[in-house]
């Protein structure tokens, strides 16, 4: 006769929560992982050396480029920890309800967010720059700007890794945002300024909505749509739970596996992003005559970038009529303390025309952005980073109000500026994503154990994770389009709390109360963090 207790274990392994995860790594995989790695790194090099060579950099010091590897270094290990901290939301669903054994499940999302990085619009990577203080984007080339840089990207590891140690699906962009924060702060108060100085608080409180807002859309949509499809498709099977080992019925399958597909290669073209805008500052300010300008862009887009900035000066001349023109380095000085203090003075309006003028007589003069000599290429990537941000302040204060055509002239103005000024290397785009398809394939565990058995009180039913990861991958998609950065985990772990509330299942209050703490504190904790380092590194020249 069977002992209650054996009839009890036996009922734990055939039908218990979690599948098994305390397999031997294959050191195969570990292997080809190492190999892959140190032949990313080495077609970076390359790839930074080609690129040196074809704007016939004169390389007359060796310390910039060894700031410029460290530099890659912590931005590509950014990426790496990001893969299996976030990723790992994308493949609980696909493990946990058996549709793929977790070592194919995290090899197939690590292929597809390493798909979606390489098919990224570029607009999240730009828009997470342009938090960043614009005295310290001047100025990247220096010290200063590569304790910015060091700062940031160290801070945001390091959170990440501390959450990750403990199991907790905190956000990577709640954390990179709260880095750069924390040292537009610092740099604020190191120049004797007031702390919300430092900080583009226009900027920062759209990607604070993103972030806030999204996980609030992963709960609700995740809680609506499995109602509407309990209603509409009465399919049992689609809500019960795994029954032992055993995989789901093959249609079922197939939508979890696409769902997961669909995280997987939204999260990727997302969040695969942000290392990469940092790593382009990285680029231009230490390598300016081969990153600062876009030089594939045709000798054609000069006339068309000429003829954009004379109707944009005219649009701006119209804006402050009667007071004298400036020029030369005062009109830098204007317009450098209006972006910074995101205030229009009655100088503003005239300095800018002048220096949307001196920048197209510029171009126009040498015909094409890959004439420019060396010398000046830092100047006049500088001198459009400064006109494009005022001309988007005049867009935020818009008084007196913009007419259409006047938005007109100078949207198309700013679309000149970011055509040669914002882009991405195909090697950036390419390492970038081996470090984030990387990642996803290692250090998972912790994070997926917390998401497939510690947000709800029952087991993840098929219908559950397909809702979860469909509201995740549609959300994603949306702040892509709109160049937002926004949260993987907060969405997915979110939306599996919903299919739980909404299935009458129940949430397990520890978990929830320890994740939303986590989302509390990510921001704060960030911003100290980055905001002490960034003091370090400066004092440490």
């Amino acid at each position: 006769m069977t002992s209650l207790s054996s009839v009890e274990s036996l009922e734990a392994d055939l039908g218990r929560i979690g599948p098994r995860l305390d397999r031997p790594p294959d050191w195969r995989l570990v292997g080809a992982i190492l190999a892959v790695i140190v032949g990313g790194l080495c077609f970076a090099a390359y790839g930074v050396f080609r690129d040196v060579e074809a704007a016939r950099t004169p390389v007359d010091a060796y310390a910039p480029y060894l700031l410029l590897g460290t530099a890659l270094l912590i931005a590509l290990g950014f990426e790496f920890v990001n893969g299996f901290h976030d990723t790992a939301n994308a493949v609980a669903t696909v493990i946990y309800t058996r549709s793929l054994s977790p070592e194919l499940a995290v090899v197939w999302s690590g292929l597809f967010n390493i798909l979606g990085v390489l098919l990224s619009s570029g607009a999240v990577a730009f828009g997470v720059v342009s938090l960043l203080p614009v005295e310290l984007i001047l100025q990247v080339g220096s010290w200063a700007g590569f304790a910015m840089v060091f700062a940031i990207l160290v801070a945001a590891i390091l959170w990440n890794l501390g959450t990750w140690w403990l199991g907790l699906p905190a956000s990577s962009s709640h954390t990179l945002i709260g880095s750069i924060i924390g040292v537009g702060v610092a740099n604020a108060l190191t120049n004797g300024r007031a702390a919300t100085a430092g900080v583009d608080w226009s900027q920062a409180s759209a990607v604070g909505y993103a972030l806030l807002l999204s996980p609030l859309a992963g709960f609700i949509g995740s809680a609506l749509l499995l109602l509407a499809m309990k209603l509409l498709v009465r399919k049992p099977e689609l809500y019960s739970a795994p029954a032992g080992n055993a995989p789901p019925p093959l249609w079922i399958r197939a939508i979890l596996v696409l769902t997961c597909t669909g995280v997987s290669f939204a999260h990727g073209s997302n969040d695969g992003q942000k290392g990469m805008g940092l790593i382009m500052l990285i680029l231009i300010g230490t390598a300016p005559t081969a990153y600062a300008l876009n030089r594939a862009v045709p000798p054609s887009h000069a006339q068309s970038f000429v003829e954009a900035s004379e109707a944009a000066a005219t649009v701006v001349d119209a804006r402050g009529p009667g007071v004298r023109a400036t020029n030369g380095g005062d009109a830098r000085d204007v317009i450098e303390r209006a972006v910074a203090s995101r205030q229009i003075g009655e100088k503003t309006y005239p300095s800018l025309a002048w220096l949307i003028r001196d920048i197209a007589k510029r171009v126009g003069g040498y015909g094409s952005f890959d004439r420019i000599p060396a010398a000046e290429i830092g100047a006049t990537r500088n001198d459009m980073y400064l006109v494009s941000e005022a001309v988007r302040l005049i867009g935020a204060v818009n008084s007196p109000k913009l007419f259409a055509d006047e938005n007109e002239a100078l949207d198309r103005y700013r679309q000149e500026l970011e055509s040669s000024t914002r882009f991405i290397p195909n090697w950036v785009k390419i390492c970038v994503a081996l470090a984030l398809g990387l990642g996803t394939m290692v250090g998972w565990k912790r994070i997926v154990v917390t998401v497939g058995e510690r947000i709800g009180k029952a087991h993840l039913t098929y219908g559950q994770g397909a809702v979860a990861e469909f509201v995740a991958m549609s959300t994603i998609f949306a702040a892509d389009n709109l160049g937002l950065p926004v949260s993987t985990t907060h969405i997915l772990s979110s939306g599996v709390a919903g299919t739980m509330a909404a299935n009458g299942s129940g949430v397990q209050l520890a978990t929830v109360r320890n994740i939303v703490l986590a989302w509390v504190l990510t921001l704060p904790c960030a911003i100290l963090l980055s905001a002490s380092l960034y003091w370090l590194f400066v004092r440490a020249l």
